[in-house]
């Protein structure tokens, strides 16, 4: 009797330990089945999506839904203080306004699967569930978006030249009173004097320009650029 009691005891701790490991197991993978893996979703994207207006909730839900569905090793992240998803590079993004949300994929203009009209980029403009792709849809789309990412294939993106703009005569003056700074100055890239020039010409007053100019010779003595302080 003893021995059977003994058996039983030890059929039910092994029984227990095994289901402890299972749900230890569900708790990394998210909990039921059928739920996405809960360690590559962010809590910060929970709490975006509960703060955001009634009409943006299921917009977020949706997409974000679907991003998962369509790569289930997408890793969420807030960037610039919106949600963001990641996989092998930016895969994409979703962020709520008062009255709109902007929804979409980095390389969606690449997509196949994307809706006619919908290839340009980002949606930009959705204000109803009627605005974007139903789910299926943008479950394929994060798919293919995932391969592209995959394969490292990269968005060409036309850049405008900006047309040069010249120093005003003062400033060129201020600059070369200082052997430092019209030495730095002649070294200086076209886009780096460009931002100084900007700073100078924009100010609104003479007494907000002669300041800006006199900060300005100083950092160009030191050899730094407008947004030295933003600089890594």
């Amino acid at each position: 009797m003893t021995k059977k009691r003994t058996s039983e005891r030890s059929e039910r701790v092994v029984r227990a330990e095994r289901a402890g490991e299972a749900a230890s197991e569900r708790g990394r993978r998210g909990g039921r089945r059928g739920e996405a893996p809960r360690q590559n979703k962010d809590s910060r994207v929970d709490a975006y999506i509960a703060n955001a207006e009634p009409f943006a909730k299921p917009i977020l839900t949706r997409f974000r839904k679907a991003v998962h569905a369509g790569c289930p090793e997408v890793t969420e992240t807030l960037k610039w203080s919106v949600p963001h998803f990641d996989y092998k590079g930016v895969l994409g993004g979703m962020a709520a306004f008062k009255a709109h949300c902007r929804v979409g994929f980095w390389k969606q203009s690449l997509l196949t699967s994307a809706p006619e009209g919908k290839r340009s980029g980002p949606m930009a403009n959705v204000a109803t569930l009627a605005d974007m792709p139903d789910e299926r849809t943008l479950t394929k789309m994060a798919k293919e978006a995932a391969a592209l990412n995959e394969a490292g294939v990269k968005v060409k993106r036309a850049t405008k030249a900006r047309p040069v703009l010249d120093a005003p005569a003062a400033m060129v003056a201020a600059i070369k009173k200082n052997k430092k700074a019209f030495a730095a100055w002649q070294a200086f890239s076209p886009s780096a004097k460009r931002d100084y020039v900007e700073w100078i010409i924009e100010a609104k007053s003479d007494a907000t320009r002669d300041r800006r100019l006199e900060t300005a010779v100083g950092w160009i003595a030191e050899g730094k650029r407008r947004h030295w302080k933003y600089e890594r």
